[in-house]
């Protein structure tokens, strides 16, 4: 019996032991001193304020690294701060896109019904010449469709949601959201391939030269109506191809991929960037190209079928680009990519 008790009263000691240097280790401070006085603060923090956790909160939006098991760039952030103010920027950065591409519809509509389309003031002669190879005029084509799928995919991701969704309802926006997400990601490669070769193809074309300012000078003639002499590209083609298909594109190009392949290990903060730049310069090209579209189609007589057929009648290359008329017409155009005039007769 004597040994049992003996044994009890070692257990319990041994326990009592346990016991005090559980309570001392709890009420020792933190072997960090930040941590000590963090720990501090918060005990205060919850006396005074005791609802109130924006210490706590300020701490873990402050970027600072933190100690985490997962491996990778930024795993060790758990709130990027930067991210509130991609947020905040992004929405009235997209408004204003919105509101200026809208503004351009307005004024292109505006024009037409000023202006109408720009017709011929001689009669066709029926000799036609040859301004764009086939080869040219495929490249073309396949950028302009990669480019228009690419604008109308981003129009819907952009501003669907506040314009399309209350017109069509849940269901059909669902589906038209996701074909233009995966589709604006697939169709960006295509334009990723097939914009250098056009720069490649159209930038002898698109240099400027000196009579390119008289045209910009007096706007072509568009608004007084008067004829002004232009090269194989005109000085306002010159303005878009540097602006919407050098600067926007590659901008796009660069941007677009970066954002489509996320697992390159970029940052958050990289990524949030990019979506900016990316905004801003499709806003750009979509709104330029809104206007070359214009002037391609009904707002000038013939230009579609320079780049439909390949051929234009004589009068007009003289009428809206005599420079390079004349030039094919002496046979001193091979810089400007055109060949003699065509023997055949057709009509415009």
């Amino acid at each position: 019996m004597r040994n049992d008790l003996i044994a009890v009263a070692r257990s319990l000691v041994l326990l009592a032991g346990l016991a005090w240097v559980g309570i001392a280790a709890a009420q020792s401070p933190a072997l960090n001193p930040q941590q000590a006085e963090q720990a501090k603060q918060q005990v205060m923090q919850q006396r005074v304020q005791p609802l109130n956790n924006q210490p706590v909160w300020s701490a873990v939006r402050s970027g600072e690294p933190q100690i985490t098991g997962v491996r990778g760039r930024e795993t060790n952030v758990l709130i990027q701060p930067e991210g509130q103010t991609w947020r905040a920027a992004r929405v009235p950065l997209a408004a204003v896109g919105g509101f200026l591409f809208a503004l351009t519809l307005v004024a292109i509509a505006v024009f037409y019904v000023w202006r109408g389309p720009i017709s011929l003031k001689s009669p066709p002669t029926g000799r036609m010449i040859e301004r764009f190879t086939l080869v040219e005029r495929a490249v073309h084509w396949g950028v302009a469709i990669t480019f228009v799928t690419l604008a109308l995919t981003g129009l819907v991701v952009t501003f669907g949601k506040a314009v399309l969704l209350p017109l069509i309802g849940y269901t059909l926006f669902s589906w038209l959201a996701t074909l233009s997400k995966w589709l604006h990601n697939f169709v960006g490669l295509v334009l990723v391939v097939l914009l250098p070769i056009m720069i490649v193809m159209f930038l002898r074309t698109n240099l400027f030269r000196a009579y390119d300012w008289t045209w910009l000078k007096k706007a072509g003639g568009m608004f007084s109506r008067t004829h002004v002499p232009a090269g194989k590209a005109n000085a306002g083609q010159k303005l878009l191809f540097w602006l919407m298909v050098v600067a926007s594109g590659i901008t796009l190009c660069v941007t677009g991929l970066i954002l489509d392949f996320p697992n390159f290990d970029q940052t958050r903060q990289t990524m949030q960037i990019t979506n900016i730049v990316h905004m801003v310069a499709a806003m750009v090209g979509t709104i330029l190209v809104a206007g070359h579209i214009y002037l391609g189609t009904i707002g000038m007589r013939g230009a579609l079928d320079a780049m439909r057929t390949g051929y234009v009648d004589e009068t007009w290359a003289k009428e809206h680009h005599e420079y390079w008329y004349n030039e094919v017409k002496s046979g001193k155009s091979a810089g400007e990519g055109a060949v003699p005039l065509a023997a055949q007769h057709r009509t415009v």
